[in-house]
C-alpha cells in the first residue's frame, strides 16, 4: 500500500494569480503528486504526494524550470479551539473533521462531540478562523466562535437549546401517549366506540404535530445532511418515522388499494410518535449530561470577578476587570476574588487557592508574593500590581489547556472514528435488506412486518453512543483532574498515564525541596557550634552558591566578624582573614591539603560523608576547627508517595546528579527500586531512553527546569509547578502545586478514565452489534424475538444517555 505525505513549500517569483494557477497545474501533473494547491497571498504551495514515486527535490526542479523558486517552508503552528453547534452524533464529527482537514494549511483536526469543540492545529500564514467558519457553516453547523472568547455565548446557546428541546419534548409526551391509546383498541376496548375513519383523522392530526413540530429537530438535521449528501443519526430517525407516518397517511386518506388487495387497514402513527418522544427524551437528557461534563472549565472562568478596584491618583476607582492593564495597582478587600495575576505591594493576607491548585489550606501572602487571578482573599486588605491580564493569566491558561485536552483524541478512539465514518450508510443498507427480506419471505402481513422491522433497524442504531464513548470520559476526566490540581494537557496523556510501568523521579526539587539545609554542626574541642557558624557564615555570606545560602541561613541571628582578603576557589571553597588569621571553608580534601585535621575529626568527616551528606570543613589559624553537614531535605510526603506508587504496581527509580553515596543513602531511606546517580542534566533523557529500550513505559517526574528533555522523552512527562508556571511545554501533565501526592493521584485518575472509556466503547459497540440484528428480526425464526419501533427508540435513547452518565461518575472520583 502506498504511503502519502504532505509538504509545504514557500514560493518566490509569483506576480499574479495566473502564476499561482500555473504552478498548481505543473505540480498536479507530476507523477506521484496526489494533490497540489497554491495560495498566492501567502506565497505557499501545499503538496500531497507519494514518496515512492517523487521527491521534494524533483518538485523543486520542475518549478524552477518554469521560472519560479520553490523551497520547503518552515511552517508556523497555531492551535485554536472553536465552539460548534448542531452536531448530534459521531457521523457529524467524522464529516466535519474531514471537511476541515481538507483546508490548505490545516495540520490537525480533532472534534469532541461531548463538548461541541474543535481543536484545530494550522499554519496561520495559509488559513485562519474565517476559513474555519465558512467550512463549518457550509456543512450545515453553527460556528459559535473561538472557545475562550465564547464561554458565555456557548453557555447561552446551550441553555437556549435545552429550553427549545424541552418545549418540543413536552409536546411529544403530551400527544404521544394519547396517540398510543387511540391506536391500541385491543388494549383499550373503549377506543373502538370511535368510528375508525374519525379515529384515523384524529391520529393524523396529533401525529402531524409530533412529527413536524416535536420531530423538527431530526427533520432539520436530515435535510442538512441531504443537502450535503451525507447521512447521520437524524437521517436514520427521520427516515424511520417518516416511513411509518406516510404509510399511515396513505392508509388514512387512500384506503381503496389496501381494501382491494384484502389487506387490513393498520396505521402506525403511534410508532412514529413514540419514536420521536423516546429519542427526543434521550437527546434532552444527553444534552443536559453533556453540559454537566463541561462545567469544570465554566467554573474556572466564572471565578474572575466582573469589577476591580483600581488606584487612580489618590483615589480608588471601580473598573471592569477586562479593562485592567499590566502595571495597574488594585486594592483587594476581605472576601473578594482577585481580578488578575500580580505581585503584592502592600499588606498581608491569607489566600484560598483551592479552586486552582486543589490545596485546601489557605496560603499566607505578603509584599513580594505572587497572586493569581480568581483566587479568594480571606482576610486583610492589600494592594497588588497587575502583571498579567485576560488570556495571559494563570486561570485563562488553565482553562485553555484543559479545553485543548478535551478537544484532543486518544488512540483508543480511532477505531470508533473509523466505524462512525461508515456506520450510517451501513445501517441504511441493513435496513433496506431487512425490508426486502421481510417483504419477500416473511410471514403475513408481509408489508406490515417489513415496514416495522425496517423502522426498528433505523431507529435502534446508535452512532451517538460510539461518538460520545471516549470524548465524554476525556472531558470529565480532564475537568476532574483540573479541580484536583492536575493539569492533563491531552487525551494521549490520559492513555499513557494509565499504562505506565516505571516511575522515575528527579531528586532535586522533586523528591526534595531543592533548598539545601544545614543538618548538623560538629565543632572540634574548644569551639562551640556558634563559633563554627560565625566563622563559616562570615565567609559564605559573600557567595551566591546554594550551599553558602544554607550556611548563612543557619547563622542567622549571630554577629558575623569582618572578613578581609576574601578569595573564592571555584569548585573547592572560600578563604579569607578574620582577626589576622586565615580561615578556610570548603571541601574536606581541599582544606585538609592546607591545614592539620585532628584524627577524631577526620574519622567523623568520613563517617558523615559516607552517609550521603555534603560535608563543609572549616579551618582557622592553620587547624581544622569543625565541619557542617548539609543535605537537601526530602519532602515530608516523599516516602508515602513512593509506597503509593509501588502499591499501584509501578517500579520507582530516582534520577540525580549526586554522587553514588548520597543517592544510595536516599534510595535506602525511601525504599526505592533503584537509582541512577552522577547523571548530568543533558544525559537524563538518555537514561529514560534506556529504560524504554527495555520495553517499559516510563513516567518521568521533574520540576521542568533542567529536566525538560527527560520529560519530553518519557511516555508521560509530569512537572511539579509552582502554580504560576503551569504551561511547561515539555510536560504532558503539570501539577499545579508542589505536592508529590498528586503523582499517584494522576496515575489513579488516568486508570479510572481509561477504564470508563473501555466500558463505554464496549457498551456502544456491543449494543449496536446485538441491537441491530435483533431489530432486523435475525432471531425471529429461532426464538420468535422481535422489537417494536417504540421499544427500539427507547433502547437507542438509553444507549447514548448511559454512556454520558457512566462518564459522569468520574466527577465523584476522590483519593
Amino acid at each position: 500500500m502506498s504511503t502519502k505525505r504532505e509538504i509545504l513549500f514557500s514560493i518566490s517569483g509569483m506576480s499574479c494569480a495566473a502564476c499561482a494557477a500555473r504552478i498548481e497545474k505543473v505540480l498536479s501533473r507530476l507523477p506521484g503528486v496526489i494533490e497540489a494547491s497554491v495560495n498566492f497571498a501567502a506565497a505557499k504551495a501545499r503538496v500531497v504526494y507519494e514518496p515512492a514515486k517523487i521527491s521534494p527535490e524533483e518538485m523543486i526542479k520542475a518549478i524552477q524550470e518554469e521560472g519560479y523558486e520553490l523551497a520547503p517552508a518552515v511552517s508556523r503552528k497555531e492551535t485554536t479551539v472553536v465552539a460548534i453547534g448542531g452536531m448530534s452524533c459521531a457521523a457529524c464529527v467524522a464529516r466535519l473533521e474531514k471537511a476541515l482537514g481538507k483546508l490548505s494549511g490545516v495540520l490537525e483536526v480533532s472534534i469532541n462531540l461531548a463538548s461541541g469543540r474543535a481543536r484545530i492545529v494550522y499554519d496561520p500564514e495559509i488559513t485562519g478562523i474565517s476559513n474555519f467558519r465558512k467550512v463549518i457553516e457550509d456543512e450545515g453547523y453553527q460556528f459559535l466562535g473561538l472557545s475562550e472568547e465564547t464561554q458565555t455565548i456557548a453557555a447561552g446557546a446551550e441553555e437556549a437549546r435545552l429550553a427549545e428541546l424541552k418545549k418540543r419534548l413536552l409536546v411529544a409526551w403530551l400527544l404521544a401517549p394519547l396517540i398510543f391509546l387511540l391506536s391500541m383498541e385491543k388494549l383499550f376496548p373503549f377506543v373502538s366506540r370511535i368510528p375508525l375513519i374519525l379515529r384515523f383523522y384524529l391520529l393524523f392530526l396529533l401525529a402531524t404535530l409530533v412529527e413536524f413540530y416535536a420531530g423538527w429537530e431530526f427533520l432539520r438535521g436530515a435535510l442538512k445532511g441531504l443537502k450535503h449528501r451525507t447521512a447521520d443519526m437524524n437521517t436514520l430517525v427521520s427516515l424511520g418515522t417518516l416511513s411509518a407516518y406516510f404509510y399511515s397517511v396513505v392508509v388514512t386518506f387512500f384506503p381503496g388499494p389496501f381494501l382491494s388487495a384484502g389487506l387490513p387497514l393498520h396505521v402506525y402513527y403511534d410508532s412514529a410518535a413514540m419514536i420521536i418522544a423516546f429519542v427526543l427524551l434521550g437527546r434532552y437528557l444527553e444534552t443536559r449530561a453533556r453540559g454537566r461534563a463541561g462545567e469544570a472549565v465554566r467554573k474556572l472562568l466564572s471565578l474572575t470577578p466582573p469589577m476591580a478596584r483600581v488606584i487612580r491618583g489618590d483615589r480608588e476607582v471601580e473598573l471592569p476587570a477586562e479593562a485592567l492593564l499590566p502595571g495597574d495597582v488594585v486594592v483587594v478587600r476581605p472576601g473578594e476574588r482577585l481580578p488578575a495575576d500580580g505581585l503584592i505591594l502592600e499588606g498581608r493576607t491569607a489566600i484560598d487557592e483551592s479552586m486552582l491548585t486543589g490545596e485546601s489550606l489557605p496560603v499566607e501572602k505578603g509584599p513580594g508574593a505572587r497572586v493569581i487571578g480568581g483566587t479568594l482573599n480571606l482576610y486583610g486588605v492589600f494592594k497588588f500590581r497587575v502583571e498579567k491580564v485576560g488570556r495571559e493569566t494563570v486561570l485563562a491558561t488553565i482553562a485553555r489547556l484543559v479545553e485543548e485536552a478535551q478537544g484532543s483524541k486518544a488512540q483508543i478512539q480511532r477505531l470508533a472514528d473509523r466505524v462512525a465514518g461508515v456506520f450510517v450508510p451501513v445501517v441504511l443498507v441493513i435496513a433496506a435488506v431487512t425490508l426486502a427480506v421481510w417483504y419477500l419471505v416473511g410471514p403475513e402481513p408481509k408489508i406490515t412486518n417489513a415496514l416495522l422491522s425496517f423502522v426498528s433497524v433505523l431507529v435502534i442504531a446508535c452512532p451517538c453512543a460510539m461518538g460520545l464513548a471516549t470524548p465524554a470520559a476525556v472531558m470529565v476526566g480532564t475537568g476532574r483532574a483540573a479541580e484536583m490540581g492536575i493539569l492533563i494537557k491531552n487525551a494521549l496523556a490520559l492513555e499513557e498515564g494509565a499504562q505506565v510501568e516505571v516511575c522515575v523521579l528527579d531528586k532535586t526539587g522533586t523528591l526534595t525541596h531543592g533548598k539545601p539545609e544545614v543538618k548538623a554542626v560538629f565543632p572540634a574541642e574548644e569551639y562551640s557550634e556558634e563559633d563554627l557558624l560565625r566563622l563559616a557564615g562570615a565567609l559564605e555570606c559573600h557567595s551566591e552558591h546554594p550551599l553558602s545560602k544554607a550556611i548563612v541561613k543557619a547563622a542567622e541571628g549571630l554577629e558575623l566578624p569582618e572578613v578581609k582578603g576574601l578569595t573564592a576557589i571555584p569548585g573547592k571553597g572560600l578563604s579569607g582573614e578574620i582577626d589576622g588569621q586565615t580561615v578556610l571553608v570548603g571541601k574536606p580534601n581541599w582544606v585538609k591539603a592546607q591545614v592539620e585535621v585532628p584524627k577524631a575529626l577526620e574519622e567523623k568527616v568520613l563517617e558523615e560523608a559516607s552517609s550521603g551528606k555534603t560535608v563543609v570543613l572549616v579551618a582557622y589559624a592553620g587547624k581544622a576547627v569543625g565541619f557542617l553537614t548539609i543535605a537537601d531535605v526530602l519532602r515530608p510526603e516523599a516516602k508515602e508517595v513512593i509506597n503509593d506508587l509501588k502499591a499501584l504496581g509501578l517500579k520507582v527509580f530516582m534520577l540525580t546528579g549526586d554522587n553514588q553515596a548520597t543517592a544510595a543513602s536516599i534510595a535506602k531511606e525511601l525504599t526505592l527500586d533503584g537509582f541512577m546517580a552522577e547523571v548530568l542534566p543533558e544525559d537524563k533523557a538518555q537514561k529514560i531512553r534506556e529504560l524504554q529500550e527495555k520495553g517499559q513505559r516510563v513516567m518521568m517526574v521533574g520540576d521542568g527546569i533542567n529536566d525538560a528533555p527527560a520529560l519530553a522523552q518519557a511516555d508521560l512527562g509530569v512537572a511539579l509547578s509552582s502554580g504560576t508556571d503551569i504551561a511547561i511545554e515539555s510536560a504532558d501533565v503539570a501539577l499545579m502545586r508542589a505536592d508529590l501526592r498528586l503523582v499517584p493521584w494522576t496515575v489513579k485518575l488516568c486508570r479510572a478514565t481509561l477504564r470508563i472509556i473501555k466500558q463505554n466503547l464496549f457498551w456502544a459497540f456491543g449494543y449496536n452489534v446485538l441491537a441491530i440484528p435483533l431489530a432486523a428480526g435475525v432471531f425471529y425464526p429461532f426464538f420468535g424475538w422481535r422489537l417494536s419501533p417504540a421499544i427500539a427508540a427507547a433502547a437507542m435513547a438509553l444507549s447514548s444517555v448511559s454512556v454520558v452518565t457512566n462518564a459522569l461518575r468520574l466527577k465523584k472520583l476522590s483519593f
